[in-house]
């Protein structure tokens, strides 16, 4: 942990990104107060699905009552004139190749009888924002977060020493708030991006949409499917399921529908009109595609839709992205504020989550959803493995020693075999006789170093007596033990007496292939280097 003093960081919006920033800026007791403008939560679910990595970032903070979907779980989205109409095909959630149901694509080679590879110990969740959100304020209350409601920010100033939030409160009444940095979790319109006039550049705008939320009871001829393209010649749709008797019904236009228009359609896209149905709320949508053209300015953070607008897509880009922003921050600002690090290491913030937004922006129209809304005069691009960009993206940054442009943004895993700039790769390990995935042998707050060998301990003690950082030492082979035949030197490419230094969000900051003669001040030279320690170590 680092231990911090001073003023608190402060979080504009209390959605999905801002409670997330306060759970893991908790996590390293930072002092935190949330602004939000709103009095409560939105009548309307939003989000649905959780990835697996945005699972193992609540797994790392503690939070385990978040239900995941089905071990055998499979979306796949059909397309069909109604409901319980005529179905023509069906898509799944990575796949852009449409089949008929029970029918594989043609010329597709029949799969492999290996088992799928295991990149992580989570699955994915479908649980509502809706439903996230109250658990996470709660949480984050718990763990000491100051959340503010109808507190709205009216400017932003800032100086070498804090940045100052002025807002105005639930009365009406003006206040100032003092912060040591800045995070904006505010949405696609920020009022801190806004005051800030940063540009954003990208697809931009495509498409006004509504909808209406409603309740009733459909599960009895969804035949599994919980997401249908509504395809009839008066009436373009999307129709899905909350899973919990809501359903979300989507319209490819902007068209304001009273309750009698809407219910007509509701009662279209299904196929009939014998079932009980409430309209609890309706909205408006605009897709956007956009990302920030910088994502700090001093003491101010971009963070969530804020930074990158991304619209809904099969690969969860939008809330999930905007965690793990989050993620990757709140770290860094723990340790700047400890005095242990120099403020230098916050650089690496913007240098490493904006290549994954504009990455991901540009994924989303290569995928069959967003292709229409591609700029002609752009290229398509390639299509990345969907687990490649969950797992396997790259961080380019000063924080990183032996990652550089000439490599690919994304591959998966276990292709990447411990390259620095990717994220530890998910094995099963036994730790004092207990199964554990690696994912458990981090620390929050702690660096890392994993070895086979023995020989790294007084390197380790070294540099704990003399550098600010203190590294944790897991030897493997010894105190934990692979599972499963995994194997350590082939899947991070080391020998026996090679290492890999993780930084506490889990990412290998640097490795070294076998051990050095002068393995102290080679340790403690990357240490001082990948994490910016304030004066570097006493060698």
């Amino acid at each position: 942990m680092f231990p911090t003093t001073g003023q608190p960081v402060i979080v504009v919006g209390a959605s999905l990104v801002g409670l997330s920033a306060a759970l893991c800026l908790s996590s390293h007791r930072v002092p935190t107060i949330v602004l939000e403008k709103h009095s409560g939560k939105s009548l309307h679910p939003r989000a649905i699905g959780f990835t697996s990595r945005t699972m193992e970032i609540y797994r790392s903070l503690g939070i385990d009552n978040i239900e995941p979907a089905p071990e055998d779980f499979k979306l796949e989205r059909a397309h069909v004139e109604s409901l319980t109409g005529k179905r023509n095909d069906n898509s799944s959630w990575s796949d852009t190749e449409r089949k008929t149901k029970g029918e594989k694509p043609q010329n597709q080679a029949p799969k492999s009888s290996a088992p799928k590879k295991e990149y992580s110990v989570e699955r994915a969740s479908a649980i509502p924002q809706d439903k996230l959100e109250p658990m996470l304020e709660a949480l984050a209350l718990e763990r000491g977060a100051d959340i503010r409601r109808k507190h709205k920010l009216i400017s932003v100033d800032q100086d070498e020493d804090g940045v100052v939030a002025t807002v105005t409160d639930a009365e009406g009444n003006e206040q100032k708030i003092h912060g040591s940095y800045l995070i904006a979790a505010d949405g696609n319109r920020s009022t801190v991006r806004e005051l800030l006039q940063i540009p954003r550049h990208g697809r931009g705008y495509m498409q006004t949409l509504s909808s209406v939320l409603f309740r009733a009871p459909l599960e009895q001829w969804t035949k599994g499917f919980v997401q249908f393209d509504i395809d009839q010649p008066d009436l373009k749709a999307f129709l899905a399921s909350y899973s919990d008797g809501r359903w979300a019904l989507m319209f490819k236009d902007a068209v304001d529908r009273d309750e009698p228009a809407l219910r007509a359609a509701i009662y279209q896209a299904v196929g009939r009109s014998d079932f009980p149905l409430e309209i609890i709320t309706t909205g408006r949508w605009e897709l956007t595609a956009l990302v920030a053209d910088t994502f700090q300015s001093g003491r101010v953070f971009l963070a969530g839709d804020a930074a990158h607008t991304l619209p809904p897509n099969r690969g969860g880009y939008g809330a999930n992205t905007g965690i793990h922003d989050v993620h990757n921050l709140a770290w860094k600002l723990a340790a700047v504020l400890s005095g242990k690090l120099s403020p230098e290491l916050l650089n690496t913030y913007d240098a490493e989550r904006r290549p994954i937004a504009l990455l991901r922006h540009d994924q989303i129209f290569v995928r069959a959803d967003y292709k229409v809304h591609l700029d002609t005069a752009t290229p398509a691009g390639e299509k990345i493995d969907d687990d490649a960009m969950e797992f396997g993206q790259i961080y380019l940054s000063d924080g990183i020693i032996g990652a550089d442009e000439s490599l690919p943004r994304a591959k998966k895993p276990d292709e990447w075999n411990g390259q620095p700039g990717t994220h530890i790769p998910h094995f099963w390990v036994l730790k004092d006789g207990e199964k554990v995935p690696t994912l458990d042998l981090l620390s929050q707050g702690e660096w890392t170093l994993f070895s086979e060998s023995d020989e790294w301990s007084e390197a380790i003690s070294f540099v704990n007596e003399n550098s600010p950082i203190p590294v944790r030492f897991v030897h493997l082979g010894e105190s934990v033990q692979f599972v499963h035949g995994d194997d350590f030197q082939k899947s991070l490419e080391v020998s026996h007496s090679g290492a890999v230094l993780v930084r506490p969000d889990g990412y290998i900051a640097w490795r070294v292939k076998d051990i050095p003669g002068n393995a102290s001040e080679t340790l403690g030279s990357a240490i001082s280097k990948v994490s910016f320690s304030s004066g570097g170590p006493q060698l």
